[in-house]
């Protein structure tokens, strides 16, 4: 029996092998011909495809593709092709395009586009050649709008139907912003954070990967004929012209040096220029900041204040960020550049530097010019070296320099890190095909003689970590944490090879060993650096000292430190004159409140506030203990304000003038968590709860639609499957299920748990049968990374999901969507979409002497123009990663969400429904997820797994009531909790959905 079983998994292995299951087993690949061939292949000479799930969902990166062209000898084009924006030859059905004139310009096309849209145009190419393509454009301002968009207009681009490479697929035109000057200071003298000002200005901007992964423009290949050129976004945009043009040409330093004149004209008498770094004329990134340093050698001195001296740091480190400084040169002639730079944020890592001269590079050597480590402000002489600074000709007059971080130099390493990645999912695929997926020890496995592949694939894997870890080192010329990652994976591939025959039980080193590569990609595609000051120095002339010498250091430090015992850097008690406010976010956050409130809650009222930053939300339990508890805390977990309330240590809101109109604001599945004895002691401030993602893309290969209920779910689980994806169900989303099957938490008194009705267990059966009978994955690191890559085209995710795809992946742009979360249908017909979620709150604490003031303060704060406000405010600082969250409707409508965003928000909204909370009530969601593991985990019956759950609820419940005299010692009920319970969805959306 034992022999059959060999022979049977060697003739299946021969039978995958032959079908392509291992992606790897063609022993050659035909180079692509062509652009359009490109799609088919990327790899070098003799390399199979990858993987055939990322290959359906990705075309080639732009680096594979171009070196396809170059080696079948792609000549450059000659000539330039001029489009109007105007001409179009086809648009997406209700496209919102007209023809007119924009800030100064006629004939331009004006796109005022709110959802995914595209517009066509037919391009006639004289001569087959590469091209290169510019865009003439203007960010379409809305002037009626309150509040402004930040984000880049990102498009994808497509030549006849067809993505040539993968960064075709995101393409991002930025908007350029300034800071408001002079920056304005609190009565405490510190700067307050400058306000973004959007520039009302034509661009023209070359095609560029949206992640600066290439420090040069993006070609295409063109044959001679007519082309179909289209354009696809979701974002507004006023298009003047496109052009095609021959490729861009840089020459080296050396070849530089010859169109330089000989002479230095009159610039060698002429005096050092020093510039500001936070005094930019533009960035093209609203997330890039002014900051504080108290560096002694900073102009202007901080001298332990917050005063902005600085720019960027870890808010300039994403690729593409440029920032862009003017500059009058007195007399014309050779300058050198020097900056006065940190970049101390990643140990021993290069970071690099687009420079740019009026808009361009003047060099090859300044497309991506390297920035050593160092854990100390440096003074940098851009050249070969300080005794070989670069010069650079520069006319008398007006002049640009630009500086925008790329990560181009370590494009090629994560480029080879996607390849190993490929192969070890693959291989831990193949392994989980001969195994079935059952680890077993006691069985003698014969790998060399039965699946040599297996080790071929191996040995391949740790031969491209080795090759990874060598194009490290030549880019970054010193090891670092990375390249320690790869080091320690190289050896765990070694200790694997050294037992070949222990492969099948490997899969959870596998796994390890792909988390250490994958963990370097966040590293090498941030580039953080922060500039004090730029010069731009006659060519000889000395540049000023630009390092702080170790006395002045060690006095600032020693001054530092007797600054830290100020009063400035403890948490406010509760002045009678103050309004103490403590807040359970980042620094960011309470710093915006407190100028806001400033701006415009004290003029109005009167009435001083103080905002803390509260670091740890245990301190409010121990602060009330101490009678040292601040007025308000805003940010509390949702189940802080009851455990607060059942102690006496925060208001009933309901008691104040005025909680009615703010109530009402709220779905009422929003204020159950904050409900206890007849009173609300919160409100909410923010409001996380989860909708469907998909891949639009993957899903239309498939020929299967946008699910609505759970049926639906179920009947595209084996289409997905068969083909080698997956659906994602968080498995702790139990509120989802128990809901939409019509289950409730309690009884209507409280005083039990209602979870052993009908409607619970049906629901928590197909919570759990999802996992033991569909083959949903039953943990998955990261939804994110899965969904991205393609192999997880489609599931369920919260708020945070959304701002990283909006924030990381710019190339899926246009290519995936939100719907409603999967419901039930009920006996009317209509689909219950029920879901819960996570929320923070705002609370006014009893020990307060200031409650009147305390509850203006969270009137104003709460209120609809506030939130909306502090959500652009936040967002025009810090970018769409800072997206505001808020609990208030009319102010979440109002953020810069497209019509396709807001439309499945708002839907979604109507169904939101949290758990009450009573005291004992946080044993619900444990035993609810033990029950959970004892059915999935452990083969327990569901039925009796929850019952068995159950009864430790109503234990714990019970004994709660006990203990705060709910319940007398007879064991008779004296009083009870009745959460009040909601069954129809909240009707108050409908005003805010467009008919």
């Amino acid at each position: 029996m034992k022999h059959i079983r060999y022979i049977f998994l060697i003739l299946l292995l021969g039978v995958m092998l032959f079908a392509g299951t291992f992606p790897y087993a063609s022993s050659s690949v035909t180079r692509p011909a062509s652009a359009a061939d490109a799609l088919q292949g990327s790899e070098e000479e003799g390399d199979p495809p990858v993987n055939s799930t990322i290959e359906s969902a990705f075309e080639p990166y732009y680096v594979d593709v171009a070196r396809t062209w170059e080696e079948e000898g792609a000549r450059p084009a000659r000539e330039s092709i001029l489009v109007p924006g105007t001409r179009l030859s086809g648009q997406s059905e209700g496209a919102s395009v007209t023809t007119g004139s924009y800030a100064g310009k006629e004939e331009v096309l004006i796109w005022n586009n709110n959802r995914t849209e595209w517009i066509e145009y037919e391009i006639e190419v004289p001569a087959e050649g590469m091209y290169e393509m510019v865009l003439s454009y203007h960010a379409l301002i809305d002037e009626d709008a309150v509040y402004q968009s930040y984000r880049p207009t990102t498009m994808a681009v497509s030549f006849d139907g067809e993505y040539v490479f993968n960064e075709a697929r995101a393409i991002e035109f930025a908007r350029m912003f300034r800071d408001e000057l002079p920056f304005k200071k609190d009565e405490k003298g510190n700067h307050i954070r400058p306000r973004p000002i959007e520039q009302n200005q034509w661009m023209r901007q070359s095609f560029q990967d949206a992640e600066g992964t290439s420090s040069l423009p993006l070609k295409w290949k063109l044959t001679e004929g007519k082309h179909t050129l289209r354009l696809q976004s979701f974002a507004p945009i006023v298009i003047d012209q496109i052009e095609l043009v021959p490729p861009t040409t840089i020459p080296s330093y050396e070849e530089f040096q010859t169109t330089l004149p000989e002479n230095n004209g009159n610039a060698s008498g002429s005096e050092v220029i020093v510039i500001e770094a936070e005094h930019m004329q533009a960035k093209n990134d609203v997330a890039i900041q002014v900051m504080t340093d108290q560096d002694p050698l900073m102009s202007p001195d901080a001298d332990n204040k917050l005063i902005f001296n600085a720019i960027g740091g870890t808010r300039w480190q994403n690729g593409g960020g440029a920032i862009t400084w003017s500059f009058t040169v007195p007399d014309s002639g050779r300058y050198n550049l020097g900056i006065r730079a940190y970049q101390g944020y990643q140990s021993s890592k290069k970071v690099y530097r687009k420079i740019m001269i009026d808009g361009k590079v003047p060099f090859e050597e300044l497309l991506a010019y390297p920035i050593s480590y160092s854990t100390s402000w440096q003074g940098l002489v851009i050249g070969q070296s300080v005794e070989e600074p670069y010069e650079i000709y520069l006319e008398k007059g007006e002049h640009t320099l630009t500086l925008a971080a790329t990560y181009a130099p370590y494009s090629p390493v994560l480029n080879e890190q996607e390849q190993v990645l490929a192969r070890i999912r693959d291989l831990s695929e193949n392994i989980n095909t001969i195994t079935g997926g059952v680890e077993d020890t006691a069985r003698t496995w014969r790998i060399k003689e039965n699946f040599p592949e297996l080790i071929t694939r191996t040995e391949e894997i740790k031969q491209r970590l080795e090759r990874m870890e060598t194009m490290l080192l030549e880019v970054n010329g010193e090891a670092d944490a990375n390249l320690q990652s790869l080091a320690t994976a190289i050896t765990d591939i070694e200790d694997i090879l050294r037992y070949p025959n222990d492969l099948p039980y490997k899969l959870e080193d596998l796994s390890l060993i792909s988390s250490r590569v994958a963990s370097i990609t966040s590293s090498l595609t941030a580039a953080p650096m922060a500039l004090d000051k730029l010069y731009i120095a006659p060519a000889g002339t000395a540049f000023p000292r630009m390092e702080a010498n170790w006395g002045e250091k060690t006095l600032r430090n020693v001054s530092s430190f007797f600054h830290s015992f100020s009063s400035d850097n403890r948490l406010s008690s509760s002045e009678e004159e103050v309004l103490n406010i403590w807040v359970n976010y980042g620094r960011d956050y309470v710093n915006l409140i407190q100028e806001m409130a400033d701006q415009y809650f004290t003029p109005e009222t009167g009435i001083e506030v103080q905002v803390d930053l509260l670091p740890d939300e245990n301190l409010l339990v121990m602060a009330n203990a101490a009678g040292k508890s601040p007025d308000i805390a805003l940010g509390m977990t949702e189940g802080r304000p009851i455990e607060l309330a059942i102690r006496g240590a925060v208001e009933d809101l309901s008691d104040y003038p005025g909680f009615d109109d703010l109530f009402e604001q709220y779905s009422p599945g929003s204020t159950l968590p904050y409900y206890f004895a007849d009173g609300y002691y919160a409100l909410p401030e923010t409001q996380r709860f989860q909708v469907l993602y998909y891949r639009e893309d993957i899903l239309q290969k498939l020929g299967l639609g946008v699910p609505d209920t759970w049926e639906e779910v179920i009947e595209m689980l084996p289409t997905l499957q068969q083909n080698g994806y997956n659906f994602h169900i968080p498995y702790n989303d139990y509120m989802t299920f128990l809901y939409q099957y019509g289950a409730e938490f309690y009884t209507a008194d409280g005083m039990k748990t209602a979870l052993d009705s009908p409607e619970a267990f049906t629901g928590f059966k197909l919570m759990t049968d999802l996992f033991t009978v569909y083959g949903i994955e039953q943990q998955v690191p990261s939804f994110y990374q899965h969904f991205r890559d393609g192999d997880m085209p489609i599931g369920i995710a919260d708020f945070n999901f959304y701002l990283q795809m909006r924030v990381a992946a710019p190339e899926l742009d246009g290519w995936w969507g939100m719907a409603p979360l999967p419901g039930t249908e009920s006996e009317h017909g209509e689909v219950e979409r029920w879901t819960g979620g996570n929320q923070t709150a705002a609370a006014i604490f009893s020990n307060s002497h200031l409650k009147e003031e305390a509850w203006q303060f969270l009137q104003w704060w709460l209120s609809s123009e506030t939130q909306q406000r502090f959500g652009n405010d936040l967002e025009g600082f810090y970018g769409v990663a800072f997206r505001w969250n808020t609990a208030n409707l009319e102010a979440f409508t109002g953020l810069p969400w497209n019509e396709e965003e807001l439309a499945v928000m708002l839907e979604q909204w109507r169904w939101y429904k949290d758990m009450a909370n009573i005291p004992g009530s946080y044993f619900i969601p444990r035993e609810v997820m033990n029950a959970w593991n004892r059915t999935v985990l452990s083969g327990q019956n569901y039925r009796d797994a929850l019952e068995e759950g159950i009864l430790g609820m109503d234990r714990e419940i019970w004994r709660k009531a006990r203990e705060f005299d709910y319940i007398d010692e007879q064991g008779s009920i004296v009083d009870t909790y009745d959460p009040p319970q909601v069954t129809e969805p909240w009707k108050g959306v409908d005003r805010y959905v467009n008919p």
